[in-house]
């Protein structure tokens, strides 16, 4: 199949009619998307029209999908071949999602692998406003190298630092997948604005770890998300895949993406948890309000000793 080939018509594809609970000026419908993903294209494409159509006739005003949402996790392998997931922005993956959210009236926020020039590709979160429009992009900053999720062969690190996406519904500060371990991204993109942490997020374990190791690594991921909450006083959206993935090249077991999707307010709190192994779409409401109340409870960014940070731009103080 041609990948450069625009295949989607959706000219004649009506807005979606808004339905929904009546909610506060400060409330924001937040929609999500947790699926798994084939190597079919067109076919990951037109589920997600479908789940982001249904979200957008309850309410939702944002939609988020998960990580590299056009195609399996290619990463569990180092083949030259997956290059043929990567797409060109603009092009018919921007053309598509484009229209997506125009024809629903939604802010979207998207992930492609971006082809940007002969040989340098991207990991890159892409967000359409309500018109169709491209509001802006963000390039993963944080990219991993371990057995299973070989990124490193894939994408260049990003080079647009960590600046908060303006939008009809807000300043967004997105993130992806890997980045959402580290609290220095997570607080750059609050110090400029950010209203709330948005991750998009491909992880899972290895079916032959233990039970109790699977459940520390996905506490973990839970626990660290939801302190970036606390420690900056501002919702996280973290939208998942879920699923079983073959490791093609048989070195390991694969993948067991453990879903687990969840929305945290700006104390931690739980919103919204998705199931660990199957499909899931919801809304959820977000008060935005909320994060005035709690910063003014808990002032952490009044009380940071800014004066004594500087060392913490060394890799390591021996």
């Amino acid at each position: 199949m041609d990948m450069n080939e625009n295949r989607y018509d959706l000219s004649d594809t009506p807005p979606v009619e808004r339905e929904g609970r009546s909610v506060g000026p400060d409330t924001l419908k937040v929609g999500i998307v947790q699926r798994s993903f084939s190597d079919d294209i067109e076919y990951n494409r037109r589920r997600n029209l479908s789940s982001i159509e249904n979200l957008a006739a309850e309410g939702a005003r944002l939609i988020v999908l998960s990580e590299l949402h056009d195609s399996p996790y290619f990463c569990q392998t180092e083949d030259v071949e997956n290059f043929r997931y990567a797409t060109s922005i603009p092009g018919d993956f921007t053309d598509f999602y484009s229209e997506v959210a125009a024809a629903n009236n939604v802010v979207l926020v998207t992930s492609a692998f971006e082809r940007r020039a002969p040989g340098l590709y991207h990991n890159t979160a892409i967000v359409f406003d309500t018109d169709g429009s491209i509001a802006g992009k963000y390039r993963k900053m944080h990219i991993p190298d371990d057995p299973g999720f070989y990124e490193k062969f894939y994408f260049t690190p990003g080079d647009l630092g960590f600046e908060p996406i303006d939008t009809s519904v807000g300043r967004l500060g997105v993130l992806v997948c890997w980045d959402q371990w580290y609290p220095e991204a997570a607080r750059l993109m609050a110090l400029r604005g950010a209203e709330m942490l948005i991750y998009p997020t491909a992880i899972g374990w290895n079916p032959d770890d233990p039970s109790d190791e699977k459940a520390r690594q996905r506490d973990a991921w839970v626990t660290i998300q939801r302190s970036h909450a606390v420690a900056n006083g501002i919702p996280v959206i973290s939208v998942n895949r879920c699923g079983f993935e073959e490791d093609p090249s048989g070195a390991t077991s694969g993948i067991d993406f453990w879903g687990t999707s969840f929305v945290a307010g700006p104390q931690g709190e739980f919103l919204f948890k998705a199931p660990d192994a199957s499909a899931c779409e919801a809304v959820v409401d977000i008060d935005r309000s909320r994060t005035e109340n709690v910063r003014q409870w808990w002032p952490f960014f009044r009380d940071r000793r800014i004066d004594e940070y500087g060392k913490i731009l060394s890799r390591y103080l021996d």
